[in-house]
């Protein structure tokens, strides 16, 4: 019994660390996967660098999608695209103002 009551906060903090840093970043990147699968065309996206565009054209191949911008059509790898930022260009109520 004592030597589990050693190994007790160990386990404690192991514990905690999972619960609030490993299980959360795992959820983020199902739902980044899940994200990345679900894009389709004419959807309006914001890249992790901050340039806006519509998806014109998307690439299984290469996991690669076209995004049309102001300044003409860019390839882009699917991971450069932000599922947080592009969610909130997707909400209704701003696209109407």
């Amino acid at each position: 019994m004592g030597d589990i009551g050693q190994f007790l906060p160990m386990i404690l903090i192991f514990v905690v660390a999972y619960f609030f840093m490993i299980r959360p970043q795992m959820k983020r990147q199902k739902d980044e996967k899940k994200f990345s699968a679900e894009l389709k065309r004419g959807d309006r996206v914001i890249t992790k660098s901050g340039l806006h565009g519509k998806v014109v054209d998307i690439n299984d191949k290469d996991l690669s999608c076209v995004l049309e911008t102001m300044a003409g059509k860019l390839k882009f790898d699917r991971s450069a695209i932000s599922m947080e930022m592009s969610k909130k260009l997707s909400v209704p109520a701003l696209e109407k103002k």
